[in-house]
Formats: structure tokens, C-alpha cells, sequence
């Protein structure tokens, strides 16, 4: 039995995302181009020998018992395996919170596949992912990671070749977003045909492994509702154009923007500029990273 371990849970962002409708039981189908971003929270498990989940976060103002996803994924499997030992979960974040960057499912995730691990449990892959819906609409893909079509509530998942490298610059306003207000109050009946990304092309620009292509398709309908709310969100996307970014959009329902660049050079000046420059009072979080390809979720255990 595995005393620690150390784990990676990686952000995503959405190269594209449309709804298509709302279902009866009130969630949405999506259809949704994820890919992982090199930004993560750091996790390590601690095996107790008496029962319960203790959970240590470097944020004050997360939950640290069953409101919190790591909790909940952790208890799904330590109730359906009748797991004695118990664990202590130290969670350092660092993906910004309710970003629209799915740090939490990540989070949830990650601990579904340490304590599969640790209690030598002996799902797969695919039977962590089939549990991770039960805890949230994101948490199966923050599984498989990667380059993926999202489909469903997000838990129909389609492998897609990787993304090519490139920077990615991240950029988070200071303001807060609910998923839940930027769902109800899209009005798909409401929008046009354009606003509805095109993922098809966005598919086959990936496979052709052209970045540009895939840059010049990037869209998000949910942009529709939040940039209305937060006309902020729009204006660091033009700034991160501005200082040379392929294309710029939001993640998942925001309000975090992401930029596509192709030149380092760039990217880094865009990083320096809205972290120390003039234009710093856009946003109150700001990180340099790349695409995140790779499936493994240990750091080298």
C-alpha cells in the first residue's frame, strides 16, 4: 500500500464551445473542443491509519469538507471500496478559482486516480471517468486530458490528436463568475448562426496540426452572456491581440482569456506588459504556459 503521492492536477481551456440545447433535467449538450494547459495545482495524499479524509488547502476561503469536489472524489471511492485507512489531502492551488478553467474537476480528478492508486483499487482509466461524472460535468475529461471533443453534459469524450506546441498566455480578471448564471441566462433561440463556434473546423484543423487554422476558428458561445456581464473580459482579449497573440478567447464560462502565440518573443512581452506594465489593471492574475499533452497524472511516482 502507496504511504504518498504527489500529483499534478492540470487546468484546460475550451478551443471552442457551443451549446446546442437545454436538456429536461436542466443541464445543456455541449459540444466542446478541451485541451490542458500546462498550469496546475499541486496535490499529495497521505495515507492515514485511522478513517476520515482530511483536507489542507493553501486558500483560505475553500471548503475543506464534502462541499469540496477533492472530498467528494475521494469519498466516491473510498465508500464503494470499503476503505478503512483514511487521508490526508494537502491541496496547493494555483489555477485561479471559478475561472472557467475547470480547476476543481481537475483537482477532483487527480484524487480519483491517487486514491485508485494508493488502495490499489484497480480501476481503469475509463472506469475512474465513468465515476468522475457523478461529481461533475468536466471531471471526466480532467481524467483523460489532452486534446478531446466534449460532448453530451461533457462526459462523451473523443480523443483528438495533440494540439501543436505553442504559448499560451492566461489572463484573469478580477471578477468572479457563476456557471450556473451564465447557463440560465443564455438564450440560445435568441443568437445567430455565426454565433455558434465552428467545431467541425476546429476538429479538422487539428488534425492537419495547422495553429493558425485552429486560432482563426477559436469561439465561444457562452462569450454571448458573460461578456455582457463583464465587458472587462472583451477588452483583454483585444489587449492580448494587440500585443501578439494569434487570436484570444474566453475559457468555459469565464471570466479567465487565454492567447494563442507562436512567437515566444511575444509572448513574453505580453506577459511582462499586463503583469508590470500599463495595462496591468486588467487583470489580477496573469501566467505563461503552454499546451499539456502528455495522459500521465504522477510526478514520478
Amino acid at each position: 500500500m502507496i504511504r504518498h503521492l504527489g500529483l499534478k492536477a492540470y487546468g484546460k481551456i475550451n478551443l471552442g464551445l457551443d451549446v446546442l440545447r437545454r436538456r429536461e433535467d436542466g443541464y445543456h449538450d455541449v459540444r466542446m473542443i478541451m485541451q490542458t494547459v500546462g498550469l496546475y495545482d499541486k496535490i499529495d495524499i497521505y495515507l492515514k491509519e485511522t478513517p476520515g479524509i482530511e483536507i489542507v488547502t493553501n486558500l483560505f476561503y475553500l471548503p475543506v469538507n464534502e462541499n469540496n469536489l477533492v472530498y467528494k472524489a475521494a469519498k466516491l471511492l473510498m465508500d464503494e471500496f470499503h476503505v478503512s485507512h483514511g487521508i490526508r489531502i494537502t491541496l496547493k492551488k494555483f489555477i485561479p478559482v471559478s475561472a472557467g478553467m475547470a480547476g476543481g474537476s481537475s483537482d477532483a480528478a487527480a484524487v480519483l486516480f491517487g486514491v485508485n492508486k494508493m488502495f490499489q483499487l484497480g480501476l481503469s482509466r475509463e472506469e475512474l471517468m465513468k465515476r468522475g461524472v457523478k461529481i461533475g460535468a468536466d471531471v471526466p475529461y480532467c481524467v483523460l486530458r489532452g486534446t478531446a471533443l466534449s460532448e453530451g453534459i461533457g462526459e462523451v469524450l473523443t480523443p483528438l490528436p495533440d494540439m501543436p506546441q505553442c504559448q499560451v498566455l492566461i489572463a484573469k480578471p478580477a471578477v468572479g463568475v457563476s456557471t450556473k448564471f451564465v447557463y440560465d441566462n443564455l438564450n440560445l433561440e435568441g443568437l445567430k448562426a455565426e454565433d455558434h463556434p465552428d467545431i467541425d473546423g476546429i476538429i479538422e484543423a487539428i488534425k492537419s496540426h495547422n495553429i493558425h487554422q485552429v486560432s482563426q476558428r477559436l469561439g465561444n458561445i457562452l462569450e454571448t452572456v458573460t461578456i455582457k456581464e463583464y465587458p472587462v473580459i472583451e477588452q483583454i482579449k483585444e489587449k492580448i491581440k494587440e500585443l501578439g497573440a494569434v487570436n484570444a478567447l474566453m475559457s468555459g464560462s469565464g471570466p479567465t482569456v487565454f492567447g494563442i502565440f507562436v512567437s515566444p518573443k511575444a509572448a513574453e512581452n505580453a506577459y511582462e506588459e499586463l503583469r508590470y506594465g500599463e495595462s496591468k489593471g486588467l487583470v489580477k492574475q496573469v501566467y505563461l504556459t503552454n499546451f499539456y499533452n502528455t495522459k500521465e497524472v504522477t510526478n514520478g511516482q
